[in-house]
């Protein structure tokens, strides 16, 4: 009788996260049920000028994720596959929320393939209920002062509260 080692399923769920939106949050909840453990690996992307730095990116997701046991929070600044196979992790979930998002991604999937064969990049939809959001319209919702409570966390409505309160005021 031979005795069968199951590897564990690891998958990466990569993206900048500036700032985690519950769209994001529909995607990792799901995701996890899907694998043994989840890394949400956020990207540091030098040629973009985030709201938030790598490390409170990191604290909001750590936050927001703080319930579910088989999600870890990471960063990198590596082509993705070589992180990947750095984590020792099978697959590349990716969000979709429209056509253009598909198009992106099966691009980007096709690129990943390419370098890295083993690397499979899975597509979850997005509930449609956040088919509309993303990080830069919370962002712009947040800067003139709307309210993002639908949107985010209340971690990150705070940290967004702080980062757009007018210069001078101390008083949040």
């Amino acid at each position: 009788m031979s005795l069968q080692i199951r590897k564990e399923r690891v998958a990466i769920y990569p993206g900048t996260f500036d700032p985690v939106t519950m769209g994001h949050m529909d995607i990792i909840r799901r995701a996890a049920k899907q694998f043994d453990r989840l890394i949400v690996a956020v990207l540091n992307n030098l040629s973009k000028n985030p709201l938030f730095t790598v490390e409170e990116r990191k604290d909001l997701l750590r936050q927001a994720t703080h319930d579910i046991p088989n999600v870890e929070i990471d960063s990198f600044r590596d082509l993705l596959v070589n992180y990947v196979r750095q984590k020792d992790a099978q697959v590349i979930v990716r969000g979709i929320r429209t056509v253009t998002d598909f198009e992106y991604e099966l691009q980007n999937a096709s690129i990943n393939h390419n370098l890295d064969p083993d690397a499979e990049t899975i597509f979850m939809m997005t509930n449609p209920k956040y088919s509309y959001l993303s990080s830069s319209v919370v962002k712009e919702i947040a800067h003139f002062g709307g309210d993002v409570t639908d949107f985010v966390t209340p971690e990150v409505e705070q940290a967004m509260k702080l980062k757009f309160r007018p210069s001078g005021d101390e008083s949040q």
